[in-house]
């Protein structure tokens, strides 16, 4: 496998990186001022997510994960307020390789940053990175069917819905359905022979 450089995806108002150890203090703080606000979209939370031990290692193994292909962990921050520190993370998770191609799609903003195109605009970069320098064909976003908001906002982007999965993640203390959406690449392109 090529080695590829960390990504540093540069937009106008955000700025998206390779989440890793360094960060733990900004993860760990920006999870404990969104603890309320995020819980009902995420699944079950220790109280570890405040900490910066857990985000230390999440990090270490954000990395690695990175360097061995299987996912990519960004922390998106904003060019114009940088002591606001992280103030959502996007997730490329699960890469699958071979005649597949493909990732899920993770993300979350902040509270305070919601409405303002700030994560639409880090997708907008996150895609075509996906699309390009890793080389993916197909991304796959899945969201609870009441979040109009990332309803809306993936639709804008292009992502199709394919499917309703029933009782598909433990959230907010039951299982819970969600919308399954996904979106292929422009430009696809054959994947390396085996």
């Amino acid at each position: 496998m090529p080695q590829r450089e960390p990504p540093r995806l540069l937009g106008p108002r955000v700025f998206l990186t390779l989440a890793g150890p360094a960060d733990s203090a900004a993860l760990a703080a920006f999870h404990d001022r969104e603890w309320d606000h995020l819980g009902p979209w995420m699944p079950p939370r220790s109280a570890a997510w405040r900490t910066e031990a857990h985000w230390r290692r999440w990090g270490a193994e954000a990395v690695e994960l990175f360097l061995d292909d299987r996912a990519v962990r960004l922390v998106l921050r904003r060019i114009d307020r940088p002591e606001a520190g992280i103030v959502g993370q996007l997730n490329l998770n699960m890469l699958a390789r071979g005649a597949f191609q493909a990732a899920t799609l993770g993300y979350h903003m902040g509270a305070a940053q919601q409405g303002q195109g700030l994560m639409r605009e880090a997708l907008e970069m996150a895609i075509p990175y996906a699309f390009g320098p890793l080389g993916l064909h197909r991304l796959m976003a899945n969201h609870l069917p009441e979040n109009a908001r990332s309803a809306a906002l993936l639709q804008r982007l292009g992502f199709v819905r394919e499917g309703y999965a029933k009782d598909y993640l433990f959230i907010g203390g039951a299982w819970r359905d969600h919308v399954l959406t996904a979106l292929t690449s422009p430009d696809p392109v054959d994947p390396p022979a085996g």
